[in-house]
């Protein structure tokens, strides 16, 4: 077992499967020592957006949930950073940058809170390898409704 996976365990998490794209577009790109992962939602692990982590923050979701789901979008940027790297043990050696979009209700500004549910858990999963540069912007509309979407860069051998 890896000592990545192992974290997980410890925090109650499975790291699913990578998500299959959901249009024109690849899960991951590799480019020499660089992953790119592609945005991801926070799919739960029966394939599903829990309704809760749907719709726009500081509106019918709270930002507890939102950080939540946050969490989740993490948890399958880490399911691609595998597909792409083989192991979350010796071949990552840093989250370079997480970015971050927060579906917001008019007048939401404190999406630095949400987007601390992805870098958190980064971080709690990584140790200091997981401790990244970050953008979170807030957004009018996200794919399939979803309260957030995170999308990351990682250095590996």
């Amino acid at each position: 077992m890896s000592a990545t996976l192992d974290r997980l365990k410890e925090l109650g998490l499975t790291l699913p499967p990578a998500a299959a794209p959901v249009a024109n577009y690849v899960g991951f790109q590799r480019s020499g020592n660089l992953v790119v992962i592609s945005g991801q939602l926070p799919f739960g692990a029966n394939g599903q957006i829990d309704p809760a982590h749907k719709g726009k923050v500081g509106g019918a979701v709270s930002p507890e949930a939102a950080a939540d789901a946050a969490r989740h979008c993490a948890l399958n940027v880490l399911a691609q950073l595998r597909a792409a790297a083989g192991n979350l043990d010796d071949a990552v050696v840093a989250c370079v940058r997480l970015g971050g979009f927060i579906n917001t209700a008019p007048g939401f500004s404190a999406v630095a809170g949400v987007m601390n549910g992805a870098s958190d858990l980064m971080v709690q999963v990584l140790g200091e390898r997981g401790r990244h540069a970050r953008s979170t912007i807030g957004v009018a509309e996200l794919p399939l409704d979803a309260v957030v979407e995170v999308e990351g860069m990682f250095e590996v051998r």
